[in-house]
């Protein structure tokens, strides 16, 4: 069986934009060889957590929306979007499961900033400097280079190895106008804009849980190996972790025990 991953709404008031961006993610998924489970905004907490128990895996998408900056201890600044409450809420349930039972994340755009704030990091609120990485109405998704760090799982993934010299870039697209400031606990930046050194990466420091979120959207460029690498690599990993924990179930209930049931 594929390995399911959740993948919650992106956003719980903008039915244009989920309708053109949900699919995408889906689409990403099932070419990397896994089975998308659509998790709704509106479920009761109890529902939301039925369905993650049922996924081998997070993917945390973008959003339109920006994080209530109070939860990282800052002002508001003029430019940061409204919080969509209905998608934090889900964001910290999947976070939490994600956590306590070692699934694989792959976070991307928000997905980044929601999974860096929940580990106690910190956002710039808006990017203002000489790369442009938000649209416009002539550039719905510039483009700019990203470095990456040579030890990272991330370089490992695209294929720039420690033996690749430095620096190594690739191209990516860009519709985001916050990004990680202070990286959260447990986790590390991966990769970088070289000209301005915005955040455009962070992952997992425990080699033993799989944890990466990504600045940029690989999943309207999966044509690119490196994008569509990413994915496969985040279904592999969910994969694993299915196989793992099938085994488990394995050994606590081997066949035969609980066949037979006692009424008194």
């Amino acid at each position: 069986m594929r390995p399911k991953i959740a993948i919650p709404q992106p956003h719980s008031n903008d039915p244009e934009h989920v309708a053109k961006a949900f699919p995408q993610y889906c689409q990403a998924v099932e070419t990397a060889g896994g089975e998308p489970v659509e998790i709704p905004l509106h479920l009761l907490n109890h529902r939301i957590a039925r369905l993650a128990t049922i996924c081998d895996g997070i993917l945390l998408p973008g959003s339109r929306a920006d994080i209530n900056p109070e939860r990282y201890g800052a002002a508001r600044h003029p430019r940061t979007a409204p919080e969509d409450p209905a998608r934090a809420n889900v964001d910290e349930l999947l976070l939490q499961d994600a956590h306590n039972l070692r699934k694989p994340l792959l976070g991307i755009c928000f997905g980044l900033q929601s999974l860096n704030v929940w580990r106690c990091g910190t956002l710039v609120q808006h990017l203002d400097g000489p790369i442009q990485h938000s649209g416009t109405e002539k550039t719905p998704a510039p483009l700019h280079r990203v470095t990456f760090a040579p030890d990272s799982r991330l370089a490992g993934i695209v294929g720039i190895g420690p033996e690749v010299p430095e620096p190594a870039t690739l191209t990516v697209n860009s519709s985001h106008h916050q990004a990680a400031a202070e990286v959260g606990g447990g986790l590390r930046a991966a990769a970088w804009c070289p000209e301005d050194r915005v955040i455009e990466a962070v992952e997992g420091v425990d080699a033993r849980h799989w944890i990466l979120a990504v600045q940029w959207h690989p999943e309207r460029m999966t044509e690119d190996p490196a994008a569509l690498a990413i994915f496969r690599a985040f279904v592999d990993a969910a994969a694993r972790f299915r196989a793992h924990e099938q085994s488990l179930a394995t050994r606590d209930f081997p066949s035969g025990i609980g066949d037979e049931v006692s009424l008194g």
